[in-house]
């Protein structure tokens, strides 16, 4: 069960949160798809799958599947981003001059200091890559210092789908949504401290974008790294144009 502060789209569970729960079944790096939009506080399945895969169910349909990363996420960046530049940059995105989802755990200014992670990238000048500082709150699980895989990998989720839609023209129609994720966690970052987390889109196939992430400490070691891909929908209370 996902509780319900850890939303993405309103009614629905925070993508990367998701995947990053899932992805806990498997040892090391893994790569989680997304079928369907994760219900909140509503009782899942998790099994495995005789080929090694874990699959989430709910209601006889499969929510989510994670497999071991066949191709691991590299630890290498296009390039550093120093804690001083992405706090310059923060919210300076384009998205946030028109929210899709304001209450998203991850990415939404509506949720307050302490209760989302508050991570708001914003375009680094003159590099196509977008940044913004965090500093994780202590677990909402148990109130220590240490931070959990799972908010590792939403804090990978938002920022790379931000610089995939900027990155291309998605139309004033269209939203995108997490379809699969890849992650690599090499550090857990600690509560408290610190981080920078940068994203760069990487390409667009049709409505599929595909982007990168990774969390930095302050002096630029590269913890956790991901790949994603993300789906483009209609927006909330719209539909999408006709070759968007």
């Amino acid at each position: 069960m996902v509780p319900s502060h850890f939303n993405g789209p309103a009614g629905s569970a925070n993508g990367g949160y998701v995947c990053g729960r899932l992805a806990g079944y498997l040892d090391g790096p893994a790569t989680v798809t997304l079928y369907r939009p994760p219900p909140l506080a509503t009782p899942m399945t998790v099994e495995a799958d005789p080929a090694g895969s874990m699959r989430l169910g709910h209601a006889g349909a499969v929510v989510a599947e994670a497999v071991p990363a066949p191709d691991t996420p590299s630890l290498r960046v296009p390039d550093i981003v120093s804690l001083p530049e992405a706090r310059a940059v923060a919210g300076r995105a384009r998205y946030f001059d028109d929210v899709v989802f304001p209450t998203c755990f991850v990415c939404g200014p509506a949720r307050r200091p302490g209760d989302g992670l508050r991570i708001f990238p914003g375009p680094v000048s003159r590099r196509t890559l977008w940044a913004a500082p965090w500093t994780p709150n202590p677990s909402p699980a148990d109130g220590t210092r240490g931070v959990p895989p799972e908010i590792v990998w939403a804090a990978l989720d938002c920022p790379s789908g931000i610089a995939a839609a900027e990155a291309t023209d998605l139309g004033e129609h269209a939203a995108i949504v997490l379809g699969r994720m890849t992650a690599r966690v090499a550090v857990l970052p600690a509560a408290g401290d610190d981080y920078t987390v940068i994203s760069w889109p990487t390409g667009r196939d049709g409505r599929k974008l595909t982007a990168g992430s990774a969390l930095l400490s302050r002096g630029g070691e590269v913890l956790a790294a991901a790949r994603t891909v993300w789906l483009t929908v209609p927006r909330p209370g719209s539909a999408v144009r006709e070759g968007s």
